[in-house]
């Protein structure tokens, strides 16, 4: 009867031990399954990143031969984009790549909305075009506020720096009370160059911001000034002579 269970006892050792190694070798196989998949899995994010990386640059280099090729040519200057579809530019690449230049002259610089000294130069402006997309107007408030409150902070000790609004259109995304869905709809007309005065491109503006340069344009005038710089590029003293004339 001792024997017996001295038997018992020593199997179910056994057992219990094989169950251990087992688990062991189990966890041993995971991890190292884990480590290839994600060792290959990097590398494979690596090759990517490089192709697309190359990718990149030699949009780069093909936008500055064409602006290159363009910049004299008269049906180009009243273009507020050009865009360059290439597809399959690999033979393992599956897909479509564009290469998009757009003016940004021709958008409405955002940090203009506030001059140095605080006053508000194109805050009316701004107004307009937020009006135009159907916006709501407090959103000129927030990126005014939002500008104040980066001249106020220590990174903005020097008068240089005072002058700066926002970085890139962005930025717009950590501006409380604008939602992703406004700023999807201002992207197209909207820029954030480091400039305080408004410089529009009235030959490739579209028709919303030159709505809203002038609070005299109406849509069906702005509709027809794209249509005359369409014949030939304007001018200045040639924009606000047409705007003057038009019904």
């Amino acid at each position: 009867m001792m024997m017996d269970e001295g038997l018992h006892n020593q199997d179910g050792m056994a057992l219990i031990i094989t169950l251990l190694v087992l688990a062991l070798l189990t966890a041993m196989v995971v991890e190292f399954s884990y480590a290839v998949y994600t060792g290959t899995s990097n590398l494979y994010n690596w090759r990517d990143s490089q192709r697309l990386s190359l990718m990149a640059k030699s949009g780069v280099n093909v936008s500055a031969r064409l602006l290159k090729e363009l910049k004299d040519l008269e049906a180009y200057k009243t273009k507020s984009r050009i865009e360059m579809p290439v597809e399959n530019p690999f033979e393992d690449f599956q897909g479509t790549v564009t290469v998009r230049i757009e003016d940004e002259e021709a958008k409405f610089n955002v940090n203009t909305i506030l001059a140095p000294n605080g006053e508000k130069k194109t805050y009316k402006a701004f107004g307009r075009l937020l009006e135009i997309l159907d916006l709501d107007p407090k959103i000129a408030d927030r990126i005014a506020d939002w500008i104040v409150e980066k001249r106020r902070s220590p990174v903005s000790a020097s008068a240089e720096v005072k002058t700066v609004g926002l970085t890139s259109v962005d930025e717009l995304l950590l501006i409380p009370d604008i939602s992703g869905e406004a700023y999807d709809k201002l992207l197209p007309y909207i820029t954030a160059l480091p400039k305080n005065d408004l410089e529009i491109n009235i030959n490739t503006a579209d028709i919303a911001v030159l709505m809203c340069v002038a609070e005299r344009i109406s849509e069906g005038q702005a509709k027809q000034i794209i249509a005359r710089r369409e014949i030939a590029p304007l001018t200045s003293q040639s924009f606000f002579e047409i705007t003057d004339t038009l019904p």
